[in-house]
């Protein structure tokens, strides 16, 4: 077990029994829920549901990822998610993640109440989150990503490449490193082929000596397996979490909060069984 520490004196505890983030974003076009939680009232409902299934982290994000999304502006980004933020910090009901590569609102999203920020370009678009994080001790999740650049053929080598990098910028900025999670990055220009392999051989991840969390919710590569549109995804995505669970992966970034729960709970119990 490992202690995950967060902003604002808290934490989380890792390894003992899987944990569930949930996805909420708070966009117009992203791929699979865009428009659904953009005005407030419904984005605060959507992440109250998710507590009450289990989420034990509620993530909020204010761009999409999505491969030929619309970049917006950080005013923009920052206009959608921090009233959230703002709202989900007084009710006290759940540890919050800002979904942001963007120094300044990551630094927003904290002062607002956020717990963790989760850059999905790892430190490496935007280094100032680091300095974020080691100023207000927030949670940090860094995630992998071949966007934008030159990869290695081995996807492995690739994400050590790649991660021991961001890892190295975190340490020079004063993040401690029980303030670090780490994320492979599905998705994130990987073809279908890579994203096997990765999954496939997550174990080889372990050397990089942090926990993990996985984004593979509805993403490209379960519809290539299964065959189904993104808002059919959650039970191949429940699928790719068992299979990770067992592998060594300690939380998860999912939509469908219930059924990941579910699903995780019988990874955990096949855990204890062979420990």
């Amino acid at each position: 077990m490992t202690r995950w520490q967060l902003a604002h004196g808290r934490h989380l505890d890792l390894g003992a029994t899987a944990l569930v983030m949930g996805i909420l974003n708070v966009t117009p076009d992203s791929f699979s829920d865009g428009g659904k939680f953009d005005v407030l009232d419904a984005a605060l409902a959507q992440a109250e549901r998710m507590v009450g299934e289990g989420a034990a982290i509620v993530d909020v994000g204010g761009e999409s990822t999505r491969p030929g999304a619309v970049q917006v502006t950080a005013e923009e980004e920052q206009s959608r998610i921090l009233p959230v933020i703002e709202a989900l910090s007084s009710a006290g009901k759940a540890l919050i993640s800002v979904d942001t590569y963007r120094e300044e609102t990551a630094r927003l999203a904290v002062a607002a109440g956020a717990h963790i920020v989760n850059d999905v370009h790892g430190l490496q678009r935007e280094p100032g989150i680091a300095k974020v994080a080691a100023e207000t001790g927030a949670g940090l999740v860094i995630m992998h990503t071949g966007r934008d650049r030159e990869k290695l053929a081995d996807v492995i080598a690739d994400q050590f490449l790649f991660l021991e990098k961001s890892l190295e910028i975190a340490r020079l900025a004063g993040v401690a490193e029980e303030q670090i999670v780490l994320d492979p990055g599905f998705g994130f220009a990987k073809d279908y082929e890579e994203n096997l392999q990765l999954m496939a051989r997550f174990e080889e991840l372990r050397g990089l000596g942090r926990p993990w969390m996985i984004g593979t919710s509805r993403k490209r590569l379960v519809g290539h397996v299964t065959g189904r549109d993104p808002e059919t995804r959650d039970p191949g995505t429940a699928a790719t979490s068992v299979i990770l669970r067992l592998k060594g992966a300690a939380l998860f970034r999912v939509h469908n909060v219930a059924m990941n729960i579910d699903a995780l709970v019988f990874a955990d119990a096949m855990l204890e069984r062979q420990r």
